[in-house]
């Protein structure tokens, strides 16, 4: 049985809330981040922004150069982090099998669900609306990397889906950059090769495929054919706990890195928070993906769960190779549950 995956993610989520809350930019280049100077990073802008060229983690110096009527508001985590719970209460109603990506993103398996999954993401789009004013989009797919594929397909307040039977087609015309995990680097060198789209990547054997990047190789072999057999795994079967993003500009600065963590750390730790787990953390780490696709992490066990203590880490990270940065991941490491205990907790409930 085909699965039946979404991928919920709310339009310009930050960005939004504060255009809701200050009626008065509506309509308005609007961004959400750094101070005025040259250390300030943008977390994210509306499409209003965009239009000019602004985007997330552009120093607010260039974004303001693009688009000097931009309006740059501070950051209010809790506000957002309010909201998102809010939302994130909505989509229990369909199913406990929810990964939560960010704050304004999550995966949802609705593959035991009776409805169908397109009519169920319209449904569910609905009622965010109504909830809390702000748009989301869907994609909707028999896979993880499909349904996020989707998702951005229509843009906002839009959703996509992509049925198992038109999965053949649609992979050959996808560009190879959609794929999880290709960076400009990676694209870049499989554009030295001839190969840009899904199809033309088909004609590569595994063998070969192995041969030109190693392991990353094997999962291009299955990615580029739109399989993808990850599953939507719920935070409370984990045995870490992290948030994570991949831009699609390169990070180039000290700086911009250090930007984004603060975001990074806020939704690791609303999430610790509220599912009680602050006690079962064993250790803590950062992550970071190179444009050259290599990766590095950086992890220290019994270390103060503090935004200073997840920035050490990743300008010790960020001291391993001098490369700009693709991804940059912090999260928490759980101590290995008490199988015993654990079986006791099942029974009681």
């Amino acid at each position: 049985m085909p699965r039946k995956i979404i991928h919920l993610d709310m339009d310009c989520f930050y960005a939004a809330i504060e255009v809701r809350d200050h009626p008065e930019l509506v309509g308005k280049p609007v961004a959400v981040g750094g101070a005025r100077d040259r250390r300030g990073v943008l977390t994210t802008c509306n499409y209003e922004a965009r239009k000019f060229g602004v985007r997330s983690a552009m120093p607010t110096f260039q974004a303001l150069q693009k688009c000097p009527q931009l309006i740059v508001m501070p950051t209010r985590f809790e506000v957002y982090r309010r909201d998102s719970a809010k939302i994130r209460e909505l989509l229990a109603k369909f199913t406990h099998l929810i990964e939560p990506l960010s704050l304004d993103e999550a995966f949802l398996d609705l593959t035991d669900h009776p409805g169908e999954p397109a009519a169920t993401a319209e449904v569910i789009r609905g009622l965010i609306r109504q909830k809390t004013q702000l748009t989301a989009s869907a994609g909707i797919a028999p896979n993880k990397m499909l349904a996020k594929i989707a998702s951005d397909w229509k843009k906002p307040n839009g959703q996509f889906e992509i049925r198992p039977e038109e999965v053949p087609e649609f992979m050959f015309d996808l560009p190879v950059r959609r794929l999880w995990g290709i960076g400009p680097k990676s694209a870049e060198r499989l554009g030295e090769l001839g190969v840009k789209t899904c199809g033309e990547l088909q004609r590569y054997s595994r063998i070969e495929l192995a041969n030109l990047f190693g392991k990353f190789g094997l999962e291009l072999f299955s990615l580029c054919r739109g399989i993808d057999t990850r599953p939507v795994e719920p935070e409370r079967i984990r045995k870490s706990l992290s948030s994570e993003r991949t831009f699609v500009h390169d990070l180039t600065s000290l700086a911009q890195c250090e930007a984004k963590i603060p975001e990074l750390f806020e939704e690791v730790m609303s999430d610790l928070k509220k599912g009680g787990a602050m006690e079962q953390v064993k250790s803590a780490f950062v992550k970071i993906r190179f444009s050259d696709f290599s990766r590095t992490t950086v992890e220290r066990a019994g270390i103060e769960l503090t935004l200073e203590s997840f920035l050490d880490l990743l300008r010790e990270g960020l001291g391993r190779k001098s490369l700009n940065v693709r991804l940059l991941g912090v999260g928490v490491r759980f101590h290995e549950p008490d199988t015993e205990q654990e079986v006791q907790l099942e029974l009681k409930m």
